[in-house]
């Protein structure tokens, strides 16, 4: 059966829009003769609800050292996009069998991106802090491994609005099992996740991106209908590009990892702050990836 194997303080700007957002914070309503209109007494000002969420964007992006704004995404789509296998990253059957695309990029012409982050060994709760602030989504793939001395910790961020998805029991190299033991690999961590937070997950992603037959069918045996890998991957001091042009395109699915200085020369903020960093300047907002399925 075939294997398929896929290895893993700057100047700060606020466009145009954001600076007249800013202002409208401090700047009246006119009266008839021009002047600034004043609240009657005892009334509290009027503010504008969205004005007020972008000066709090515009100050937690200064506070977390990020070069601008991150950009906020659409309105998710009405008719989700289909769906299908990455060209050569199918198995046989794939069709016949209706086994779990793999796929790399969501089919989209919206700049966006998604981002998605494995294992979690770092449980940095300045992480969570930033995230929260920025309001950025994204999606956490889970080893139970990892994860089991504090899942309070991914409670917290599914709290939040983020989705936990399946990434098996003990991240091992899956085309190297048995087809049962694959199917205990992600249902066991299907039966973790329903208990530990409620649900079991329809989305997997197998460990560093490997995958056979097998892998595809025990996970849909679990219940698993997408198994979205990866188009870049973000470390704390670089990027990695699966295509040659080296770039981002809408719909690339971005991978980092739950990792602190025991792992890398930085933190998860650090990470997030290069991750952040790039996709603004490159004009993308970052979309929850569950959203689009």
């Amino acid at each position: 059966m075939r294997a398929v194997v896929q290895n893993d303080k700057n100047g700060f700007r606020v466009g145009v829009a954001g600076l007249l957002a800013v202002a409208a914070l401090v700047s009246g309503c006119a009266g008839p003769d021009g002047s600034a209109a004043r609240p009657a007494a005892g009334q509290q000002p009027h503010r504008n609800a969205a004005a007020d969420a972008h000066a709090a964007l515009v100050a937690a992006a200064k506070r977390w050292g990020l070069n601008a704004v991150p950009l906020r995404p659409p309105a998710p789509p009405t008719q989700k996009p289909r769906i299908t296998a990455r060209d050569g990253f199918e198995v046989d059957g794939q069709v016949e069998d209706e086994l779990p695309p793999v796929f790399t990029t969501v089919p989209t012409k919206q700049k966006v991106v998604f981002l998605t982050i494995d294992d979690g060994s770092e449980k940095d709760p300045a992480f969570l802090r930033m995230m929260s602030d920025l309001r950025i989504p994204y999606t956490a793939f889970l080893s139970n491994y990892l994860v089991k001395d504090d899942y309070g910790y991914f409670r917290k961020m599914q709290a939040e609005g983020h989705t936990l998805n399946n990434h098996t029991l003990t991240h091992p190299y899956l085309p190297g099992l048995t087809y049962e033991e694959q199917k205990h690999e992600i249902c066991g961590m299907q039966e973790i996740m329903k208990r530990e937070f409620g649900r079991a997950p329809t989305v997997f992603r197998p460990p560093y991106g490997n995958y056979n037959g097998d892998t595809l069918r025990a996970a849909r045996t679990c219940g698993i209908k997408y198994a979205p890998i990866w188009d870049e991957e973000v470390f704390v001091d670089h990027w990695e590009y699966r295509e040659w042009d080296r770039g981002l395109h809408p719909g690339d699915i971005v991978l980092t990892h739950f990792r602190g200085r025991s792992d890398w020369d930085g933190t998860m903020v650090d990470d997030m702050r290069r991750f952040l960093n790039k996709v603004t300047r490159e004009g993308y907002a970052v979309a929850r990836l569950e959203d689009y399925l």
